[in-house]
């Protein structure tokens, strides 16, 4: 199995032990998603001390505020390390408001510049507030402006109403811990439908933690219960989601 989004630099556990244990619950391949500044750096640097970790590069719209030239130039110049296989999580966030919708697009637009550049893909962050679609909407229009023909990751993929239109673009969506929670019918239904070659999971440690541990801080190895529960809405056996996923993963990251 692969986690196709974590962030390593978040979890409480050293390091080693989260990659440990995630090896131990056959976990193969792990991307760490760095989020600004810094932060990639960083994210890149634990890529560097595992062989089944690598990293990608970004600034998470949240943090957009003060983004310019020479932020974009850094995110270019640090995809270029062997180990970075993405650009993001960039997009666009209005649940928050600590960054202002105009600096979110100026951020997310530069970002899809960078990943068309360094022919890697795009790794989406999108949240809405409660009831609206304003965020995902916008998304999706910079993205066909912008990135048509790009490949393109849904993280955390959250929008199930529009499972049919990542679907004609050919996007990745990629389904965290959220999707076996009991009110997530919607969710499952849409991993139920999306063609086999689109699907990918993850668990955007250490947050939004599977069912079985959830209200826990999340880690990589937590990925194979998101996973067994999207394979029993596609109706599949386990080991041929893991099949599916881990060639999903070695198509879009190239590893």
């Amino acid at each position: 199995m692969i986690d196709s989004h974590t962030h390593l630099f978040l979890c409480d556990p050293p390091e080693d032990e989260v990659v440990a244990r995630a090896r131990g619950a056959g976990v193969a391949r792990m991307l760490n998603v760095g989020l600004g500044g810094d932060v990639n750096v960083t994210a890149i640097a634990a890529a560097e001390r595992h062989d089944d970790v690598f990293a990608s590069v970004g600034r998470h719209p949240t943090e957009a505020e003060g983004f310019d030239d020479a932020e974009a130039e850094r995110i270019a110049e640090l995809a270029k390390h062997e180990k970075v296989r993405a650009i993001g999580e960039t997009g666009i966030d209005y649940y928050r408001d600590s960054a202002t919708p105009a600096a979110q697009r100026r951020a997310f637009e530069a970002q899809v510049e960078i990943a068309r550049n360094a022919g890697l893909p795009i790794v989406i962050h999108a949240r809405d507030p409660e009831g609206e679609t304003s965020a995902s909407d916008e998304i999706f229009e910079i993205l066909d402006a912008r990135a048509d023909g790009h490949p393109v990751i849904l993280h955390c993929f959250s929008a199930p109403r529009r499972a049919a239109d990542a679907a004609e673009r050919g996007w990745y969506c990629s389904f965290a811990g959220h999707t076996t929670y009991p009110a997530s019918g919607e969710l499952r239904e849409a991993a139920a439908v999306l063609p086999a070659e689109l699907i990918l999971v993850e668990t955007d440690a250490p947050y939004l933690a599977p069912q079985p541990v959830r209200g826990k801080p999340n880690e990589p190895a937590h990925v194979v219960e998101t996973a067994r529960v999207v394979a029993q809405a596609r109706g599949v056996s386990y080991e041929e989601l893991e099949a599916t996923v881990e060639a999903n993963a070695r198509a879009v990251f190239g590893w």
